[in-house]
């Protein structure tokens, strides 16, 4: 392609609205552009990559027996109703009516489409197991969209959903597509883990999400270098301290005024935060109880996605309460809560509490607080269960070993969803002896254009994006210094074509630019390997550079040929 012709238009500023690299370096590279809010067009260079990481994800999915279909991105509401995901899903869906009056959303997942497709074809063992796929745009209705392609409204995933007769039939699908996820991302050169990772809106059993490591990622990852345990910290277990042998002491109520916070009344009663019982209020909606008190440690932090899972409920229907109006039905007070006399609200203990002895806490009296509380004795909870926050430093529940915290980009996520949606909807076969069975189903994620803002996130620098070759919307750029000399421009013109007719994707800067330009524009968006052509190109030397090094060498013409076809012989299909 020679660069006279391209569409392309690179901005020399950072724009306002982006913050970190991986969004700054592709609207500056004219790779994306944004529409509005959370939603963004790819460019021809973009485009090329996400046709390159398509490409890579075809190849390792046919590999495990995939089959690619095409499903439509407007859904009928029925299904969803049918699975009981409707409501379930929330307001990150985008929900629309036809004509008539009709519901039907824009699909930020497929598993009842595919469901859906497998109950009316599929109705004999002999027809499993399977393995259908699709790349597709997705949509979710981000309530704060930001990061550019990192978190937006509009995006493209390839799912994948597997169907067995068994539950061991469904560790060899999950099994394979783990690995074939594991082949994915290092082909795109991504540097990642696989970590243990919370179900959520998806539903099932066990699930592993794939980080691309970046400290700009949403994920939290919690791992210990002592065993393999790592998982994200909204799934990763914590470890209740040992239980407290001493003796009861009596129940006492103290003055504590102006006391709200956990660092007010443990320094006004000389505590240490440990010796505290923390209180956190919510309202609820759609459930047969309205409010919700959880309880722990007053030196931990509250997950909020093992109180959700607890109470299983949506994600939507909870939200902090007002503290006076959850004050006049249970008998809280805010900032002076405690669990002892609370009542009409669903009461969630962490269970390091059940363990510990003689603990502060709120009287659910203004300016009072009671001393030597104590679960059992002095009060119990509906929900008894491990509701803390993963921290580092602290000890592994596998092994003992020290917890480490670390960032991640997630680009990839499976789960086991066993017959969650084939139960819901009636998807089943006829065994050996024509006796009905569930369907056992696994679903497959990969966020393909956030894969992309990965690898930008984890290869380029201060000048732009560095792109593995693998992944390049082009292999080579050739760089003419002054594209008015005809000799340069012929002896350009001659490598393009011998390194075309190789196979290779080449560029060939033949714009009537300064060199700065040109050189800051091949940087920016990032060509593996440049070749200028410059003034002692009439002595048949050229410079030949690569984009993740400092230093250019000068090369003959036909050895700088050679060594660009043979680095990119590999990525010729």
């Amino acid at each position: 392609m020679r660069m006279t012709e391209m569409y392309l238009k690179t901005l020399r500023e950072v724009p306002a609205e982006a913050e970190i690299p991986s969004h700054i370096w592709l609207l500056r590279a004219g790779m994306i552009r944004k529409l509005v809010s959370g939603i963004y067009g790819f460019m021809p260079m973009g485009k090329r990559v996400l046709q390159k990481i398509e490409a890579i994800i075809r190849e390792e999915m046919d590999a495990k027996g995939g089959q690619e279909i095409l499903m439509s991105a407007i859904q009928p509401a029925e299904l969803w109703q049918e699975s009981g995901r409707w409501y379930a899903y929330g307001p990150e869906m985008w929900r629309l009516k036809d004509r008539n009056d009709r519901d039907f959303c824009l699909g930020p997942t497929h598993e009842e489409i595919f469901t859906d497709i497998v109950r009316n074809e599929v109705d004999s063992y002999r027809q499993l197991p399977l393995n259908l796929y699709q790349i597709q745009t997705k949509y979710r209705d981000e309530k704060r969209p930001r990061f550019g392609l990192m978190r937006s409204r509009e995006f493209i995933m390839k799912d994948a959903y597997s169907f067995d007769r068994d539950r061991e039939g469904l560790d060899k699908s999950y099994e394979g597509m783990y690995d074939a996820y594991e082949k994915i991302f290092t082909r795109c050169g991504l540097t990642f883990r696989a970590v243990e990772a919370d179900t959520g809106a998806i539903g099932g059993s066990d699930s592993h999400e794939f980080c691309a490591l970046s400290e700009y990622g949403e994920s939290e990852i919690a791992y210990c270098e002592e065993c393999s345990m790592a998982a994200t910290t909204e799934r990763a277990d914590c470890v209740d301290d040992e239980q407290d042998s001493s003796e009861m002491l009596p129940l006492e109520t103290v003055h504590t005024p102006g006391t709200k916070t956990i660092a007010e009344v443990a320094s006004f009663l000389d505590l240490d935060a440990s010796k505290t019982i923390k209180a956190l209020l919510f309202q609820v909606y759609d459930q047969d109880y309205r409010y919700v008190a959880a309880f722990l440690r007053g030196d931990r932090e509250m997950n909020m996605t093992k109180l959700i899972n607890a109470l299983n409920i949506p994600e939507h229907a909870i939200e902090f309460a007002d503290e006076d109006a959850m004050g006049v039905e249970t008998g809280a007070v805010g900032g002076f809560t405690g669990p002892v006399g609370l009542h009409d609200c669903k009461i969630v203990i962490d269970s390091e509490l059940t363990k510990a002895k003689n603990l502060c806490a709120g009287a659910c009296k203004t300016d009072h607080h009671m001393l030597n509380v104590n679960y059992g004795r002095d009060y119990t909870g509906d929900i008894v269960t491990d509701i803390k926050l993963v921290k580092a430093g602290y000890p592994c529940p596998r092994c003992g070993g020290t917890i480490k915290i670390t960032r991640g980009i997630e680009v990839g996520q499976v789960f086991k969803l066993g017959t969650k949606y084939s139960e819901a909807m009636h998807a089943y076969y006829k065994d050996e002896n024509m006796q009905e069975k569930v369907i056992v189903m696994g679903c497959y994620g990969i966020g393909v254009s956030r894969t992309l803002a990965a690898i930008v996130e984890q290869h380029h620098d201060k000048d732009g994006i560095i792109w593995p070759l693998a992944m390049a919307p082009y292999h080579c750029i050739i760089t003419v210094v002054n594209s008015e000399e005809p000799q340069q421009m012929q002896i350009a013109e001659g490598i393009y074509r011998e390194l075309v007719s190789s196979g290779a994707e080449v560029l060939l800067d033949d714009r009537d630019e300064r060199p700065g330009v040109k050189f800051k524009d091949a940087d920016l968006i990032g060509i593996p390997i440049r070749i200028t052509v410059g003034r002692k190109a009439a002595g048949g030397i050229v410079e030949y550079k690569l984009r993740e090094e400092e230093k250019a060498a000068e090369k003959t013409v036909a050895d700088a040929i050679a060594e660009v076809v043979s680095l990119t012989r590999p990525y010729i299909k």
